[in-house]
């Protein structure tokens, strides 16, 4: 699945940019661009003018973005806001200025209404409100995803969008407290186990629903994607099944080897009810997952323990 020209992976320190990365490696493809944060600041629409004008790359795939859980979302909306809208109009526009023959856009689940009927179908965007603590990110990426789709539609350019569902994985960030779900539960966890604890507490009720996908299956959905000659202007990409949020928490115990009991702080958010991504359209064009939960949380484990041994844990 090797593909034509340069590719420029935003983001490429992050979870997803470095599962791209690591997927565009594993099929052969070396002429991959990247730049660290330091060395190009995508807020900075006169920099990404430069980056593009100079290292003229074929293909796109945005995957930079300021990221975080329930906590960090609803504490630093403006942020939220204003990194990531500064990051999707001057990528893209800079690509479309530059010659970019086709781009990638990196949306989120949370861009669709937080009582959209479930399984969530791409075209319940815009049906109905947000869930509220991640008001602010969401709107950043619809406007991203709307962009590629009006370059798209006004001059023809080959800009795309993919949603992906909740992710976890390796590179992924542990703070203890402006996580996401996976990682904030497998380092409270195995701090409990070191600790010696007899409880950890969860925020919420432990009754919402989320689905989760290992982040090299989204990189190989995404590399998937960019051989598709004519892609759908957005697209989910999912597992397909979803867990209860204390089911998931049982299984991180046991990953972990947690033996202590788990008590639920109802006076955190639980965030949406139930967020179950439909994946039939991605896998009508030829993708399909293959980590299953179980797996993908012993692989992420062992790499928060790998990467906190080499002092090299994203926190």
């Amino acid at each position: 699945m090797k593909l034509e020209g340069s590719i420029f992976v935003s983001g490429h320190r992050g979870m997803v940019g470095s599962a791209v990365v690591r997927c565009l490696e594993r099929y052969g493809h070396d002429a991959i661009i990247t730049r660290s944060r330091d060395e190009l600041d995508l807020c900075n629409p006169q920099a990404v003018d430069r980056f593009f004008a100079e290292a003229r790359p074929s293909i796109v795939v945005l995957a930079a973005a300021r990221v975080g859980g329930i906590v960090a979302n609803n504490t630093y909306p403006v942020e939220f806001s204003l990194e990531n809208l500064a990051i999707a109009q001057n990528v893209i526009r800079a690509a479309y200025e530059s010659g970019v023959k086709r781009l990638l856009f990196l949306g989120s689940s949370c861009i669709y209404p937080r009582e959209a009927p479930q399984p969530i179908r791409e075209e319940y965007l815009l049906t109905g409100p947000l869930e509220e603590t991640n008001e602010a990110y969401a709107l950043a990426k619809i406007m991203g995803l709307k962009l590629c789709q009006y370059y798209r539609k006004e001059y023809g350019a080959l800009f795309h969008s993919a949603m992906p569902t909740n992710l976890y994985g390796p590179g992924d960030y542990y703070h203890p407290e402006n996580s996401h779900v996976i990682p904030g539960l497998l380092r409270r966890f195995h701090d409990a186990k070191e600790s010696g604890a007899e409880e950890v507490v969860l925020w919420g009720t432990g009754s919402p629903k989320r689905e989760f996908l290992h982040v090299d299956d989204l990189a190989e959905g995404l590399v998937h994607l960019l051989s598709v000659d004519h892609p759908p202007d957005w697209v989910n990409i999912g597992y397909g099944e979803d867990i209860a949020i204390r089911d998931l928490a049982e299984m991180i115990r046991e990953v972990t080897g947690f033996s202590g009991r788990l008590a639920y702080d109802s006076n955190r958010p639980d965030g949406t009810p139930r967020k179950l991504l439909d994946v039939s359209k991605i896998k009508s064009l030829g993708w399909s997952p293959k980590i299953s939960l179980k797996e993908g949380l012993t692989a992420a484990y062992q790499d928060f323990l790998q990467s906190r041994l080499a002092g090299a844990l994203r926190e």
